[in-house]
């Protein structure tokens, strides 16, 4: 029996095959999973339907099974039409996720072509879809080494 809170088969087997550097998309709903991944990247739907599942569902199940050493997310905009000025929401959430997971990581977010370069590179491994509808809720893990 394993003892992870993650039991998707599909997503263990990424991961199982995943590397040192190794990189997992956590994709919102709105997110174009299938035009914008890396060319090793393996795509698994979980949008069952609007808000089924969440980023931050996926990400307390990664989190509980796979050793990740850095967390980017993707920048907000903060001049103009659409500017935010504060976080959005879904990384409180994120950040609560990690604490609980006990790991001392920070969210490091990167602009959002930036964002898309990096999920494109050979290390991108894996893509979960969700149905989150919460704006910038894109998040990419790196993998790190089991201590």
């Amino acid at each position: 029996m394993l003892k992870t809170q993650l039991i998707h088969p599909q997503i263990l087997s990424a991961l199982a095959r995943a590397g040192h550097h190794g990189s997992i998309l956590i994709a919102d709903g709105n997110y174009p999973a299938s035009s914008k991944k890396g060319p090793n990247a393996e795509l698994v739907h979980l949008n069952l339907m609007p808000g089924l599942v969440t980023c931050t569902q996926v990400l307390e199940a990664i989190l509980s099974a796979a050793p990740i050493e850095q967390i980017n997310t993707m920048m907000y905009e903060t001049e103009g039409q659409y500017a935010l000025k504060s976080d959005p929401p879904v990384w409180d959430e994120y950040r609560a996720t990690i604490k609980a997971a006990k790991l001392k990581l920070k969210l490091e977010p990167i602009e959002k072509w930036a964002f898309y370069d990096a999920v494109a590179t050979p290390d991108h491994i894996l893509t979960v879809q969700t149905a989150d509808q919460q704006r910038y809720a894109n998040i990419l893990l790196h993998i790190g080494v089991r201590m």
